[in-house]
């Protein structure tokens, strides 16, 4: 066992452990409030700490021993290592700063191993003075989140574009059979199927645009702004090496907020990538439902995949389980959203305490939808099969409305109606 210590005093940690007194005492105060933090969010801000070591070591704020060590304890949270040694919740009071010194901590136990020492050795290397230098939560932990976002958002586009294919594929394979369009769930005139199946492709296509857009607003980031945005205690230079390093470490194509208090302050992109998640989970589950309505025994112009037993008492019965879950994971993504937008409401002057609410709601939404839509598309979309005859029966249907509607033009639109009800009256007078 080891003793770590900090201004309220010290705690017992087991040996080995890689985690300190501050991730000890928050995970004390915040006991699996949302569950772990998001592992992309993880990924990203052991980046963005690698970005800011070796920007220190340019900079000659940090020696070549302690930088190699700490960037490589860095690379090996960014892989997927030592995540459990994060025992923080996602739903925490502090803006993120419990997530940030939690890594700081585990990143200099971890290079104090490399270096030859033990954990606990914070002589060697310092949670704050060295795995921390130049920084701040209130950049590191906003760039991190904006980083996540925009990997989850790039996964959530592959998939709608996924589904449009598939979509685009039925719509395709049934162009050619013609079925009664229905408004107010009434039959109405006559539409393809494929036509029907075209329109939930071109929604679903408008929706991965507007998600793109939205995602490319979070490029900017504010790291090197430090405490407010002020860049207080970071290094000249630091700003710009730890960008440059963080593009090339990442991949993506970050860019300097132009306003650093104003990108430390506010939130907006971030609700607005909310906000194209809740507009494609509402045409989502809009599909679905069409869907299920389409191939329910009452229309059955079309049948789904059946992929499991519908029933623990009716032998045989198959439900449409996929375009429930689809529908599911929309209502889902929808309250995510709200609880961003309520986030996003409370921040209070120059810095938002609700980060992590908005972290741990977005980036799951993200997943979530992803995840969603690639096993609709895959499971449901892509097996969908036509029943033409059916089709044609429920069209024979309409003719007396349909002759009706063609011939309105002509002859009036009481007229018309009198060819389809007789009297013009449908029902009893009351």
């Amino acid at each position: 066992m080891r003793r770590d210590r900090d201004m309220l005093g010290s705690v017992v940690l087991p040996q080995t452990a890689y985690y300190g007194v501050h991730a000890l005492r928050a995970g004390r105060n915040f006991p699996r409030l949302g569950g772990p933090v998001h592992p992309e969010l993880l990924r990203a801000l052991a980046e963005v700490k690698r970005a800011g070591v070796l920007a220190a070591l340019a900079t000659g704020d940090l020696d070549a021993a302690r930088a190699w060590a700490l960037d490589r304890a860095a690379a090996e949270v960014a892989s997927g290592l030592h995540h459990r040694q994060i025992i923080v919740d996602a739903l925490q009071g502090g803006a993120g700063t419990s997530t940030h010194l939690s890594l700081n901590e585990v990143l200099a136990n971890r290079a104090c191993e490399l270096l030859g020492s033990r954990p606990g050795d914070y002589t060697l290397v310092h949670p704050v003075d060295h795995a921390g230098l130049n920084q701040s939560t209130n950049d590191v932990y906003p760039t991190a989140i904006r980083m996540a976002a925009i990997r989850l958002a790039a996964r959530a586009g592959r998939a709608l574009k996924g589904l449009e294919w598939a979509l685009e594929d039925r719509a395709r394979a049934f162009a050619d059979i013609l079925k009664p369009a229905r408004t107010e769930l009434q039959e109405a005139v006559p539409l393809s199927l494929g036509a029907e199946f075209y329109a939930y492709a071109a929604v679903v296509g408008r929706d991965r645009e507007r998600l793109a857009g939205a995602a490319d607003r979070l490029r900017r980031v504010n790291l090197g702004g430090t405490a407010v945005g002020t860049g207080l205690r970071a290094s000249p230079g630091f700003r710009r090496h730890a960008l440059e390093t963080l593009r090339a470490l990442s991949g993506l194509p970050l860019e300097q907020a132009p306003d650093t208090v104003d990108a430390t302050q506010n939130v907006d992109d971030l609700v607005q990538l909310s906000g194209s998640l809740r507009g494609a989970a509402a045409n989502l589950a809009k599909i679905a439902g069409d869907l299920r309505l389409l191939s329910c025994s009452g229309f059955a112009e079309i049948e789904l995949p059946a992929v499991q037993a519908g029933s623990s008492i009716m032998p045989g019965k198959v439900n449409p389980v996929m375009t429930e879950m689809l529908t599911q994971v929309a209502y889902q993504v929808m309250a995510a959203d709200l609880a961003v937008v309520l986030g996003a409401q409370a921040g209070q002057l120059d810095l938002n305490a609700m980060l992590p609410l908005i972290a741990h709601n977005l980036l799951g939404a993200l997943g979530l939808l992803a995840a969603g839509v690639e096993a609709f598309g895959e499971r449901c979309v892509r097996g969908i099969r036509a029943h033409p005859a059916r089709c044609a029966r429920l069209l024979d249907r309409t003719g007396e409305e349909l002759f009706a509607t063609l011939a309105s033009p002509h002859i009036g639109y009481a007229a018309a109606s009198r060819l389809v009800t007789g009297d013009g009256v449908r029902g009893r007078d009351v």
